[in-house]
C-alpha cells in the first residue's frame, strides 16, 4: 500500500518517510531470516529427502510419507488433516496479522521404476503395479518436493507472529495418476473439499529438473506444462496358430499399424506451427506364447497438448485413425480417452509480481526462462479459483550429463534442496507481507 504525502502536514510526511523506512528494512529483514533459518535446517531436509527416497511409496499408497508430514507439521503447532484424497495431506498456518490466503503444493507419490542411481539411500522397495511385480522409485523429484514443502513450513511457523495471513501447506498424493479404478491426485483433493473453507488467492508449487544444474530456477508465463490424457486402444482379432496366421486375424500387426498411424497425426494432419502436441504408446500387451496368436491386444499411451480446439480435433483423429486401419484389416479398436490434466498455466501478472522474490534467492543471471515443457501435472486443478506459479528448481550437478525424469537413474543434487526451500518461503512472505 502506497501512502500519499499531505501538503503542509510535516509531521505526517516524517512518519510516512519512517513507515516506508521501515516497511523496506522489515523485507531485509524477513529474507534474512529465511536466509538463515534455511542453513539452519538443511541438515534436517536433507535426511527428510534421502528418507523418503529410500522408503517410496506408489499413487494413493503413500502412507508413511504422509505420516512423516503430518507429525513433523505437528510438531510446528500447524493445524493437520489427513486422509483428503486417500492419502493427502494439508496444514493450516494461521499467521497473527490479518491478511489473504495462498496455498503451495508438494507432491508425494512415487514410480514403478527399478532405481540404477548409484546412490547409499538408494531404493530397494518392490511390490505389485497392475499385477506385475515392479520396483519403486522416487524417479521425478517429489521425494525433493516433500522434503523442501517441509522445510518451508519449519521456516514459515517460526515467523507466524508477523505473518499476515495463512497458509495452506499441501503434500498431494497420486500427482502420477491414481491405480486402475481408483480416483486421486489434486483433482481428488478439490472435489473433497481442500478450500472449501479456505480458498487461496495463489497457489505456488516447484518441480525438480535435471536440465538445470543446481543453483537456479527456471519459469516462464502462460503454458508451462502441456495438457495431458490418457490413451487406451484395445484391438480384437481372431486366435490362430501362429503357423497359420490366415486363419486368424492378428491383432499384434493391426496394432502396430496404428502406433505408425497415430504418428502421422500431429507430423501431417495437425498445425504445429500453433500449438505443439504427441501422441506416445508406451506399453503393448497381447499373448502369451511366440506361436499363438492372441485374439486381442491392449495399447497404453498418453496424448499431450496446448490448445484446447486442438485437443479436441486430435482426439477425433486418434480414434478416425485406429478405428479406420482396424477395419480395413477386419479387426476393430475400441478407443477410450480420459484421465485429462489441463495445461499448467501461470499467470503473468502473478510472475511478474513475484520475480523480484525468486531473484532474491537465486541472484542474477541464475533464474532461466525455459522452454515449454511437454510434460504434464495435474497441479492445474489446483488454480481453477485462484492464480498459480509453477516453477522449475535446478537439480543437476554442475557438469554432469543431463538425467531424464521418469529413468532409472535420476538423481537429485542436495546442495538444490536449500534453494528450493528458500524459495517457496520467499514466495509466500512476499505474497502476504509484501503487499
Amino acid at each position: 500500500m502506497q501512502c500519499k504525502q499531505s501538503p503542509g502536514i510535516t509531521l505526517l510526511f516524517l512518519i510516512v518517510l519512517s513507515t516506508s523506512a521501515f516497511g523496506q528494512k522489515g523485507k531485509k529483514d524477513f529474507q534474512n531470516e529465511i536466509n538463515q533459518k534455511t542453513a539452519s535446517i538443511e541438515p534436517k531436509v536433507i535426511s527428510w529427502y534421502e528418507d523418503i527416497h529410500e522408503n517410496p511409496e506408489l499413487s494413493n499408497r503413500e502412507f508413511r510419507t504422509a505420516m512423516l508430514v503430518a507429525k513433523h507439521l505437528e510438531r510446528l503447532d500447524i493445524e493437520v488433516t489427513t486422509g483428503i484424497a486417500h492419502t493427502g495431506v494439508v496444514g493450516v498456518l494461521k499467521g497473527e496479522l490479518p491478511g489473504p490466503v495462498i496455498a503451495i503444493r508438494a507432491d508425494m507419490d512415487a514410480l514403478p521404476v527399478v532405481e540404477e542411481a548409484d546412490l547409499p539411500f538408494a531404493s530397494k522397495v518392490r511390490t505389485t503395479y497392475n499385477d506385475q511385480e515392479v520396483g519403486v522409485m522416487h524417479a521425478c523429484g517429489h521425494d525433493a518436493h516433500v522434503a523442501c514443502l517441509m522445510g518451508a513450513a519449519e521456516v514459515l511457523a517460526g515467523m507466524r507472529k508477523r505473518l499476515k495471513g495463512t497458509i495452506l501447506f499441501i503434500f498431494q498424493p497420486a500427482e502420477e495418476g491414481a491405480p486402475a479404478g481408483e480416483e486421486g491426485g489434486a483433482e481428488l483433493m478439490v472435489k473433497e473439499g481442500i478450500f472449501k473453507d479456505l480458498q487461496p488467492e495463489a497457489v505456488f508449487a516447484l518441480h525438480t529438473d535435471g536440465r538445470f544444474d543446481a543453483g537456479t530456477l527456471a519459469v516462464r508465463p502462460y503454458g508451462m506444462c502441456a495438457g495431458a490424457d490418457q490413451l487406451e486402444i484395445i484391438v480384437k482379432g481372431k486366435q490362430s496358430h501362429g503357423a497359420f496366421p490366415w486363419l486368424g486375424n492378428d491383432p499384434i500387426v493391426v496394432a502396430s499399424q496404428i502406433v505408425i498411424g497415430l504418428q502421422v497425426i500431429p507430423s501431417r494432419q495437425l498445425d504445429m506451427t500453433k500449438a505443439l502436441s504427441l501422441v506416445t504408446i508406451g506399453s503393448i500387451h497381447g499373448g502369451v506364447r511366440g506361436n499363438i496368436i492372441p485374439n486381442e491386444v491392449r495399447m497404453l499411451g498418453t496424448i499431450r497438448t496446448f490448445d484446447t480446439e486442438i485437443r479436441e480435433d486430435f482426439h477425433r483423429r486418434i480414434r478416425q485413425t485406429a478405428q479406420n486401419i482396424a477395419e480395413a484389416s477386419g479387426a476393430t479398436a475400441e478407443v477410450i480417452i480420459s484421465g485429462s490434466a489441463p495445461v499448467t498455466f501461470n499467470d503473468p501478472e502473478l510472475l511478474t509480481r513475484m520475480t523480484p522474490a525468486l531473484l532474491k534467492v537465486t541472484g542474477e543471471g541464475n533464474l532461466i526462462t525455459p522452454s515449454v515443457e511437454m510434460g504434464a501435472e495435474d497441479f492445474p486443478f489446483l488454480t481453477q479459483n485462484a492464480k498459480g506459479l509453477y516453477f522449475y528448481l535446478g537439480v543437476r550437478t554442475p557438469g554432469k550429463e543431463i538425467e531424464s525424469q521418469h529413468s532409472p537413474t535420476y538423481y537429485v543434487d542436495e546442495s538444490s534442496l536449500q534453494l528450493g526451500v528458500r524459495a517457496l518461503s520467499s514466495l509466500a512472505i512476499d505474497y502476504l507481507n509484501g503487499r
